[in-house]
């Protein structure tokens, strides 16, 4: 497991676990078996990871480790902590990220090393919006959505999901100065699919099913994944290239095959004192291939003609040793599974010295691309360029040159542009399979939207509204999304060529109820901590004991806050607020990390609007015990289930469903006063309110395809 480091609460969560959960676990046996106290992997900085022989099923199942069980589920779901195998977590410490790059993940799901990636972001926390960000792509559609739910735990407005074959993923342009320019990569993680064998230790499927033609099946996909990556790194950039497999044939075949193919523009860099404390085996330079039914082959040569097509010629080890020695394939990392009780893996990290010589079949690409635009003249132009081309082996600038000109052809492209419509690709193709999206739509500098929110929150001038966006071009918007700068300038220039399946970070949700009080959206928890830097107004500073009281509460009276909270709620209007813990140097007992929640101010009461397991992740950190709590909850839970039913039932038989909301509302502020006897508990007024309100407009649109805004929801509203 692994704790998340651009978390404000990284030190507690470690020392959470050492000194309460890890203590717990000394001098314990299930099942007549000692279990071992966890271990920091010694090669991964600042003891960030930590390894436990614990199996899946006895961590499940056993009585005493409940407790831990149920803290890392929660933890995992608040983005806090990350289980993942650890050889998985060594390609993304080793693209040395910074906060400014521009990073691709090109075979992402299931995103644990994307997580990494985006941590890595989000390095200095003071940071609102990184100048970097993270586009993460994979192939298979459903496992897009594995890809948002694991970037969403993190909150990051830098992350973009997107659904493309990685071997011939588009190139993508930005806006720079007015310029259209190629974007490539500072950073690209390349961790190919593979044979897995590597995993065998773990999966019991690897035995039944491992072949030699799994790997000559891979090679020819591996070479072109990698090949489309280094294309689009920028010069300087570093890629890593992995593989959970140990075969020859998709690891160093691949890699030598790649910079022979260079020419140069690419070299093998020596990471040998990076990670210290990683054992590791140098690559390989000596391999043959086998074919299924066993015979074995040390050069192309000897491949008989009837078995080519199963047998590349780039599966083979280099011959000539000057060439091989220069290559450095020693310098690749061969972790094995026996040295330090991991999978086994294979890591390579490639650095781009210049532009990468074209292969012969992109000349004709860039021929055939302007005719598409039906411009006789441009096209007649770029043949000649492409005929330069073919005679001189153009660079990337000079593609880069032509593409430029594509695109100011584009002039409806440009249009929708200007009008901040990112809509789906309108090729058939990439519609045949998985959801249709809804569009992203970037707020016009002038919607009266905007407006109330501004004046409601006091939002400072600085703050980046061009960036917001929603999903729907029609009807009301009810959500509000946020993406950094640099995501808006892809979004908004490759909407024709990219299937974007999800980006930006929640931060605002319309609530009907707060329209009276002067703003119809509310605060949404998982974009406080990028909104609050440019809030001025509706914040309101409490104390631990206030804290305590708002996350075990479910509706707690003003009378239960500190006499300096109930002042500060005095001056304010009703509606959705701020609520801000700063921590007391003078008290190191108390939690020492700053936390900010959304809240909501009634006539007489003052909630969070926290989802359950974010909760329990606070009051942890507080030192309050949230075991027992738990257990009540759930019955809390089903309950409230019970009763939303039971009013969607009502609402079946013609009820009017506004009238329904304003009863709803009412009944909840006038039952404020009673003293909630319950533990914390995640559904609330408003989260009823929006769940009535989806079922409303989901009715409206029976027939239409499945909508982003249902997909991201609240946790609370999904769980209510």
């Amino acid at each position: 497991l692994r704790v998340s480091l651009p978390c404000s609460h990284a030190k507690e969560i470690l020392h959470c676990l050492k000194e309460k959960y890890f203590r717990e676990l000394q001098d314990l046996e299930v099942d007549g078996q000692k279990v071992e106290m966890p271990q920091a992997l010694s090669w991964y900085p600042d003891e960030l990871a930590w390894h436990t022989n614990l199996s899946r099923k006895i961590l499940r199942k056993s009585p005493q480790l409940e407790k831990f069980h149920q803290f890392l589920v929660s933890e995992t779901e608040c983005g806090n902590i990350s289980r993942q195998e650890a050889v998985s977590m060594i390609p993304p410490l080793l693209l040395n990220v910074n906060p400014h790059h521009k990073i691709l993940d090109m075979c992402a799901a299931p995103g644990s090393k994307t997580a990494q990636l985006i941590e890595m972001l989000h390095a200095d926390m003071n940071v609102p919006f990184p100048k970097g960000f993270v586009i993460a792509n994979d192939v298979d559609n459903k496992r897009c959505y594995l890809l948002v739910h694991q970037a969403k735990r993190l909150n990051s407005p830098c992350i973009m999901v997107v659904n493309h074959d990685a071997s011939s993923i588009p190139n993508l342009q930005i806006d720079v100065d007015g310029r259209k320019e190629v974007l490539f990569y500072d950073r690209i993680l390349c961790d190919v699919p593979c044979s897995g064998d590597g995993t065998m230790r773990k999966n019991i499927d690897v035995w039944k099913k491992w072949t030699t033609q799994n790997s000559l099946q891979l090679h020819g996909l591996q070479l072109r994944i990698a090949t489309r990556g280094v294309e689009q790194l920028a010069e300087g950039g570093r890629m890593v290239y992995s593989t959970c497999s140990l075969n020859p044939i998709e690891n160093e075949a691949v890699i030598s095959s790649l910079l022979e193919k260079s020419q140069g523009a690419l070299e093998l860099a020596d990471v040998s004192s990076e990670l210290p404390g990683l054992k590791r085996m140098p690559g390989i330079t000596k391999w043959k291939v086998m074919l299924k039914d066993g015979q074995w082959f040390e050069e192309w040569k000897d491949v008989p003609s009837n078995r080519q097509t199963q047998i590349r010629p780039t599966m083979f080890p280099i011959k000539d040793e000057e060439k091989l020695k220069a290559m450095n394939l020693e310098r690749c990392l061969r972790i094995l599974p026996h040295h330090q009780n991991t999978g086994g893996f294979f890591v390579a990290v490639l650095i781009k010295k210049s532009p990468m010589p074209w292969n012969k079949r992109q000349p004709k690409v860039h021929q055939k691309l302007p005719q598409r635009t039906g411009d006789t003249e441009v096209t007649a132009a770029n043949s000649d360029n492409g005929s330069e081309c073919i005679t001189e082996e153009p660079t990337l600038a000079e593609n880069e040159e032509s593409k430029k000109t594509q695109e100011l052809q584009n002039s409806d492209t440009e249009q929708s542009k200007k009008e901040g419509v990112c809509g789906p690709p309108p090729s058939k193709k990439m519609k045949l399979f998985g959801f249709k999206e809804d569009p992203f739509v970037f707020l016009p500098e002038d919607d009266p939207l905007f407006l109330p929110i501004q004046k409601f929150y006091a939002l400072d001038p600085s703050f980046p509204k061009m960036n917001l966006l929603t999903r729907t071009q029609e009807g009301k918007k009810r959500q509000l999304y946020m993406v950094s700068k640099e995501l808006r300038n892809v979004l908004l220039n490759n909407s024709e060529k990219m299937k974007v399946i999800n980006t930006g970070i929640k931060v605002w949700s319309r609530n009907s109820d707060g329209e009276q009080f002067g703003c119809a959206f509310r605060l949404a928890q998982e974009g406080i901590y990028t909104l609050y830097p440019f809030i001025h107004a509706r914040i309101i500073n409490v104390c631990i004991d206030d804290v305590k009281i708002l996350l075990t509460q479910e509706n707690p009276f003003l009378s239960k806050f500190s006499s300096e909270t109930q002042k500060k709620v005095k001056d304010l209007a009703m509606g959705s607020i701020v609520l801000k813990y700063d921590p007391d140097p003078e008290k190191p007992d108390d939690l020492q990390c700053p936390i900010v929640l959304c809240g909501w101010q009634g006539k007489t009461s003052l909630r969070a609007f926290v989802p359950k397991n974010e909760r329990l992740h606070y009051l942890r950190m507080m030192g309050v015990e949230v075991f027992k709590a738990k257990r009540k909850e759930e019955e809390l839970e089903s309950k409230t289930e019970e009763e939303v039913q039971h009013r969607l039932a009502q609402t079946e038989e013609g009820m009017d469903v506004e009238d329904k909301e304003h009863d709803l509302v009412t009944k909840m502020e006038a039952e404020i006063g009673e003293e909630s006897s319950h533990s914390p508990l995640e559904s609330s007024a408003m989260e009823v309110e929006n769940k009535i309100e989806d079922l409303d407009q989901s009715s409206k649109n029976a027939n239409s395809h499945v909508s982003q805004e249902s997909k991201d929801t609240d946790t609370s509203s999904v769980k209510d």
